[in-house]
């Protein structure tokens, strides 16, 4: 038997369950997983409310790392003690001990922690793809970057100022624009306070930002095209503030012929190949300091309802990681 968070009903934080639950062996083309640490992430609380419809009851998370404690008889790639970590489409990761598609499994190096493996294999391998592949960053890009203090922001962040692009970043108070600042932002407003579109004109001289990255959704949308220069590119990958309303295709046209995309982590990791490449690149940034981890609270596993409410009520800076 493990223990694992667990939810019967949707609802708030209060609906989790810390409680037993039957691993059993792996399948032939699984691994078993004991768990050292698990990343929290906003699509666990979309999955915990029913804005991603899940059969219940299910369990909670979809990034871990651990250690490999058996393997299915079709397994070859990971060994038992090999270190590993994972994002998963469905969730279930919130558990001591979980069984995996060997396939979802990437070793993780020398180099880097169990820790700073479980808080980037979802929002790390999400920034990879957001400026790697969704849209190229360049040297000399302006690009905008809301919630640039959360988890996924302080990585990307980073790593576009490591490739010469100059960060417009978006936070929700003073605290976390000096945390903003610290890791890669060149200009930082503060939502509520500054006059987003009017100060990305000025910081860009009336032209506008290559992309905006957008993982709040419904409140920053529109203003957040009239912060793009002509033939820019809109990314919304999150809805922090509930998900966008339907748009016409002409508000695109008539902004100067904009594109916009809603992409996923799992389009972009289909394939094992994908997925290696990916972590791959990721594992480089952290092992160089082109990228540091922000950890910034770590809570019991057992402790998850708090750590979600936490999560929930912005009182979290960079990533946070459950210990079981």
């Amino acid at each position: 038997m493990s223990k694992a968070i667990r939810f019967h009903e949707t609802g708030g934080p209060e609906v989790l369950r810390f409680e037993e639950v039957e691993v059993g062996n792996p399948a032939p083309d699984e691994a078993q997983v004991r768990h050292t640490a698990i990343g929290l992430n906003f699509i666990d609380v979309y999955d915990r409310t029913g804005l991603y419809p899940t059969p219940l009851p299910s369990g909670l998370g979809r990034e871990a790392a651990g250690v490999v404690t058996a393997v299915g008889r079709k397994v070859k790639h990971v060994r038992v003690g090999n270190r590993v970590a994972y994002v998963l489409q469905k969730p279930g990761a919130a558990a001591e001990v979980g069984n995996v598609k060997a396939d979802r499994l990437v070793r993780i190096p020398t180099g880097v922690s169990d820790q700073q493996a479980a808080a980037i294999m979802l929002k790390g391998l999400t920034a990879h793809y957001l400026i790697r592949r969704t849209y190229r960053v360049a040297k000399g890009d302006f690009i905008l970057v809301h919630a640039a203090a959360g988890g996924v922001g302080l990585l990307l962040c980073q790593w576009a100022k490591s490739l010469g692009a100059k960060v417009i970043g978006v936070v929700g108070s003073e605290a976390k624009a000096d945390l903003a600042r610290k890791n890669g932002c060149r200009h930082v407003l503060i939502s509520g306070q500054d006059d987003l579109v009017a100060r990305v004109k000025e910081i860009t001289r009336g032209e506008g930002v290559a992309v905006v990255y957008d993982s709040v959704g419904k409140d920053v949308f529109m203003p957040s095209l009239d912060c793009l220069k002509r033939l820019g590119m809109m990314v919304t990958f999150g809805n922090a503030s509930g998900p966008v309303p339907p748009i016409a295709p002409l508000e695109l046209s008539k902004r100067g012929s904009l594109f916009l995309t809603r992409p996923t982590l799992f389009a972009y990791t289909a394939t094992r190949e994908e997925l290696e490449a990916g972590a791959r690149e990721l594992f480089a940034v952290v092992k160089n300091r082109k990228v540091k981890v922000q950890i910034g609270q770590t809570y019991p596993l057992a402790e998850a309802a708090r750590a979600y409410a936490d999560l929930e009520g912005r009182r979290t800076t960079g990533s946070t990681v459950l210990i079981p």
